[in-house]
């Protein structure tokens, strides 16, 4: 009988999306695309579709951490991400179920054991249509709770200006505004500038407290997407599973998530969905 193959796990913290097109749904599908088996835990559940989004209800912080703490007692993950979180509440049950565990540092060169996890935060505070998935409190312990345990965090241009209190017009204030997130808060940053008007393409900088590196793809017109900072900080969460550096990792989900865009399909009319369909990434244990 020929034998099981067996695959790396991985866990996402996030909400629901009635449309399909980001949060836990979005997830599943990034980490499955990458040959990576996914569990969740949700935080909320929306109403959404691609144009906004008509309600949200928060699920209670105590079943939050009964899904984490299932999933950890019999499916331990090695790389977990984070997305819609919504309340402080919420933040705090994951920032205290997380101070018990050894995360993985951006510095840390030992090797990642078993008991170790990388904990990805993909800082969710707008829709893309507008609707803030963040109360003012909740973005306080974020800051304060949960990003000081992190790995890596994955900001757009807004969230990475309400994270280092400075605006972004340029490459070189991206440059800035991720080293200054990483002195505040002590994780690496991975800063998503697909929305600045860089004619070299959609730009990110990465920063882990040694190396800096800038990603740039080729800009995608013409497709109106939904999800992509859920599924490029979920692609990453698979790529650290699958056994990358947090470099490479970074650099498999840049990859991936211009794949995905260039690939998207139509589902309604002026409604674009993101194809994750790739083979699976090299395992490198």
């Amino acid at each position: 009988m020929k034998a099981r193959e067996k695959r790396p796990l991985a866990l996402t913290i996030a909400g629901s999306d009635s449309g399909g097109g980001a949060g836990i749904q979005a997830d599943l599908k990034t980490f499955a695309a990458l040959g990576v088996h996914g569990t969740c835990a949700i935080t909320c559940v929306t109403a959404q579709h691609p144009r906004g989004v008509r309600a949200i209800e928060t699920v209670s912080p105590r079943l939050v951490r009964q899904q984490i703490a299932a999933v950890f007692a019999e499916l331990p993950p090695t790389a977990v991400k984070t997305g819609m979180l919504f309340s402080a509440k919420n933040i705090g049950v994951i920032a205290d179920f997380f101070q018990r565990q050894t995360v993985v540092r951006p510095l840390d060169r030992s090797a990642v054991s078993r008991k170790k996890v990388f904990l990805i935060v993909d800082p969710v505070m707008l829709a893309t249509s507008g609707t803030r998935l963040l109360t003012p409190s909740a973005i306080r312990q974020l800051q304060y709770a949960l990003l000081p345990l992190a790995t890596l965090v994955t900001p757009n241009l807004s969230e990475a200006a309400i994270l280092g209190g400075q605006g972004i017009a340029s490459i070189e204030d991206m440059r800035k505004s991720a080293k200054k997130i990483y002195a505040r808060f002590g994780c690496a940053v991975l800063l998503k500038g697909g929305h600045l008007p860089e004619p070299s393409g959609a730009a990110d900088i990465f920063f882990d407290g040694r190396n800096e590196l800038m990603l740039v793809a080729p800009r995608i017109r013409g497709v109106r997407t939904h999800g992509t900072g859920c599924t490029y900080s979920a692609a990453i969460t698979a790529a650290l599973a699958l056994g990358h550096d947090l470099a490479g990792a970074v650099q498999v989900a840049k990859d991936f998530i211009t794949a995905a865009i260039a690939g998207s399909y139509l589902v309604a009319a002026g409604h674009y969905a993101l194809n994750p369909r790739r083979l699976p990434a090299k395992r490198v244990r």
